[in-house]
């Protein structure tokens, strides 16, 4: 026969160490409601900061300067200026100041730095916008390689010459040159080239300036800054 008493402890023993079980799980679930949630990155595949073509007559010439990916693209939505079209990628190029009519090849990144296209190509950077869409959409060509390559009279250009490209869409974007300039590779103006604007902008890149023997590379860099102008169907 069990006794009355010790029967009553042990139930009233277990009874307690439920609620407090009980008590625990609810402090431990408020906790986890009740913690902040860590923001998700935005990483894309890419470091924050790569590095922009280094168009030279050097395969192996390193590049310095550095380029922000997509980063800050759709910031500046509600204060879009201009035509801007829906992505869609390129296939070719024209600019007729300079002859050049091309292909249009994309350019990722390799141990985080931008490709560089062979020197008869011309190289659209595929992790930044489409040209047309709102952003910078970049594009490289050598400016030598044994001889002129595709893009060795890109320092010409002038404001109001034409480039267009040619999309998958069916779709070629015409843009209009606002300024040429040339940079020191150790002074490459990262934010205004690859940076967030309001429009649909194109950004031209080779190697220019002096040519360093020695380290087989251009000190700097020409760049030509266009502006979405007009779209032509088919």
């Amino acid at each position: 026969m069990v006794d009355s008493t010790s029967w009553r402890s042990s139930w009233l023993v277990r009874a307690l160490i439920a609620v407090g079980l009980a008590v625990i799980g609810a402090v431990l679930v408020w906790a986890g409601l009740a913690r902040p949630s860590t923001p998700g990155s935005a990483f894309t595949g890419a470091p924050n900061g790569h590095s922009m073509p280094s168009t030279s007559p050097s395969p192996s010439q390193p590049a310095s300067e550095r380029a922000p990916g997509r980063a800050g693209k759709t910031d500046l939505r509600d204060q879009i200026t201009g035509l801007v079209l829906p992505e869609s990628e390129p296939v070719s190029v024209s600019i007729p100041r300079i002859g050049v009519r091309s292909k249009l090849v994309p350019l990722g990144l390799k141990r985080g730095v931008m490709e560089t296209p062979r020197p008869a190509d011309v190289g659209w950077y595929s992790r930044g916008p489409s040209p047309g869409a709102l952003g910078p959409a970049v594009i490289a060509g050598h400016v030598t390689w044994n001889g002129p390559a595709v893009f060795y009279r890109l320092g010409t250009m002038r404001r109001g010459d034409q480039v267009s490209i040619t999309r998958k869409d069916g779709k070629t974007a015409v843009f209009t040159v606002t300024r040429v300039a040339q940079f020191s590779k150790s002074r490459f103006p990262t934010r205004a080239v690859y940076g967030p604007i309001d429009h649909a902008g194109l950004r031209l890149i080779t190697c220019g300036g002096t040519y360093d023997r020695s380290r087989s590379r251009y000190l700097d860099n020409v760049v030509v800054f266009a502006k979405l102008q007009a779209v032509r169907e088919g």
